[in-house]
């Protein structure tokens, strides 16, 4: 029985030695899939195949056909000079290293808007600049002049001179609605051109202290330090805005951005590159948003329109018969609800051509004809 034994446990062990050297070896042997075999896998066709249907909500399309447009702006300012260098006591404590700043370096976005090499950007990204170099999506690169800014809405254009420039087809930024699909395309950070996507938040945003004229499309699309100057597109890759600003408590995006309207771009454009500078009407008023102790103040009933608190003598308004008291309703046949609508709507006007006024006057409509005058640029502090 124990020589039985003992010869079934090396039958078994035997056996099992064998097991294992082929399991090893020719796994194939006992129909077993092994470590040198391949897996058989379902895999969905590529997308991107000559002739392929892009993914269902895909915005490929559009951001191919405006990014091409998007270009990064690199700015550098000189080291400043310290006054004090004139001081030999200065030089002699500090050396002639020591009344110099380090140089300044700034990064943005732009859009080239005309085959002519046309490109708009924000003011605060060229601002102050003494060299500004434009590097395009395809890699190339060149020096770029500063045709003109216009600070009140924080807008520049610049120009290069390089051959068969792609430009982005403008769209139409009064007709948008809230809701509406958008892509924000720019350089943050410095990473590379980068596309996000959103929706229109809300629009003809203002009194954020940003500009002079606000008329600011909100969205949600990620917009980052270095964004600034760059593409608000539709899901047709046609520009709607020059994205501008964010809201932040950190320096990154929280899903509250602002950019310019194509159409206030539009103008400045043509204003810069036709006059040199942007020109705008002006009428001489002191205006005040028709709060209900305004209203009751001076007697009036109706709460829509700005009240008007005070007149320049001799001014375009008081020539037109304006007086303290009356209410602003319209400009040119455009609705005005607050001062900064009144603001823009006459900035809009062209000075010297009478413009219709509809006012309120102890709650009677009159109808006025104004003829403005040229508001005075801003002095630049510096």
């Amino acid at each position: 029985m124990r020589k039985f034994w003992l010869l079934f446990s090396q039958t078994v062990t035997v056996l099992l030695a064998v097991f294992f050297v082929v399991a090893t070896l020719k796994p194939q042997w006992l129909n077993r899939p092994g470590l040198g075999n391949s897996v058989a896998l379902i895999e969905a066709p590529a997308s991107g195949d000559a002739g392929a249907p892009p993914p269902a909500g895909s915005f490929a399309a559009a951001a191919k056909v405006a990014s091409a447009a998007v270009v990064s702006i690199n700015t550098s300012k000189a080291a400043a000079r310290n006054p004090n260098m004139d001081d030999p006591w200065f030089r002699f404590f500090f050396g002639d290293q020591g009344g110099r700043s380090e140089p300044q370096v700034g990064l943005g976005s732009g859009v080239i808007v005309s085959p002519n090499g046309y490109i708009l950007t924000n003011n605060h990204v060229v601002e102050g600049a003494d060299d500004i170099e434009v590097i395009l999506n395809d890699t190339r690169k060149a020096k770029a002049k500063i045709i003109g800014t216009d600070p009140e809405t924080d807008l520049a254009i610049l120009k290069i001179e390089l051959d068969k420039l792609p430009i982005i087809v403008l769209g139409s930024s009064d007709t948008l609605q809230v809701g509406d699909p958008v892509l924000a395309i720019g350089n943050p950070f410095g990473v590379g051109q980068t596309v996000t996507s959103g929706i229109v938040s809300a629009l003809g945003r203002n009194q954020l202290g940003i500009n002079t004229f606000e008329n600011f499309i909100q969205t949600d699309a990620a917009i980052n330090p270095g964004n600034s100057g760059g593409a608000l597109v539709d899901t047709q890759g046609r520009l709607l805005g020059i994205n501008t600003a964010i809201y932040s408590r950190s320096g990154g995006s929280m899903g509250i951005g602002f950019a310019i309207p194509v159409s206030t771009g539009k103008q400045v454009l043509e204003s810069i590159v036709k006059d040199g500078q942007v020109t705008r009407g002006w009428i001489g008023v002191e205006p005040q948003d028709l709060v209900p102790e305004l209203a009751e103040t001076f007697g009036i009933k109706t709460r829509t329109g700005v009240i008007i608190t005070g007149v320049l003598q001799n001014g375009p308004a008081a020539q037109a018969g304006i007086l303290p008291g009356d209410v602003i309703t319209e400009v040119a046949g455009k609705s005005v609800g607050t001062v900064t609508e009144l603001l823009s709507a006459v900035a809009g006007l062209k000075p010297g051509v009478a413009a219709p006024l509809s006012v309120l006057r102890k709650d009677k409509k009159t109808e006025l004809s104004v003829v403005p005058g040229t508001r005075q640029r801003p002095k630049i502090q510096r």
